[in-house]
């Protein structure tokens, strides 16, 4: 069965709660217009074939409502069909069911999504942060969540300064000619001397 096919029958087996597939460059996605439904739909899924999660992801539409989407990756191991399945997430709402108990490896990527987005997972054995540690107040991956960082202060847990946007991984100068020139730090008056050696040692080896 292709992906295609795969995902009609899904939507002929959920009807309109199901919107119809659509295609771009070769990839099949359904969206589930109600977030509640996802449990079921993920566990028909698999029933006819999609025995993978390859990943689940979220992506913050900030600014819109709803605010989120969560995105399922499945993958047929038996043909390597893959489809993608996509549902909505209000910030009111904020959570959405596990499918944990549809595939197991669910665990790790639905904690992700909690510790670094803020959705939650309703029947999710245990949810709980997986980078950041309990306790800190932020969620990094929010796109109102600055790229320096916010200072935090928690006794007994831990302490972190806002990253300096000068010499951080985050700010870069794309029209620049090469990734040197791009590397932030360059643009600190006491790292450009070293910058410009480092760069003439590289060039001296590519000759």
């Amino acid at each position: 069965m292709s992906a295609l096919e795969s995902a009609n029958k899904i939507k002929t087996k959920f009807g309109d709660l199901v919107a119809e597939p659509t295609e771009f460059r070769g990839e099949i996605t359904l969206k589930i217009s109600d977030a509640e439904k996802i449990f079921d739909v993920c566990r028909f899924a698999k029933s006819i074939g999609f025995d993978y999660l390859v990943d689940i992801c979220s992506v913050d539409n900030y600014g819109e409502d709803p605010r989120w989407t969560v995105v399922y990756h499945l993958r047929a191991t038996v043909n390597g069909t893959e489809i993608r399945i996509k549902t909505d997430v209000s910030e009111e709402k904020s959570e959405l069911p596990s499918i944990l108990p549809v595939w197991r490896t669910a665990n790790w990527h639905e904690r992700e999504i909690y510790d670094l987005m803020g959705i939650g997972f309703s029947g999710h054995p245990d949810l709980r942060r997986i980078l950041m540690w309990e306790g800190y107040p932020y969620h990094p991956l929010r796109k109102d969540f600055p790229l320096a960082g916010k200072p935090t202060d928690l006794p007994g847990v831990a302490f972190t300064k806002v990253t300096p946007m000068e010499g951080g991984p985050f700010v870069t100068v794309p029209s620049s000619s090469d990734s040197i020139a791009r590397e932030p730090r360059v643009r600190v008056p006491e790292n450009a001397e070293r910058a410009i050696s480092d760069k003439r040692l590289i060039d001296g080896k590519l000759k």
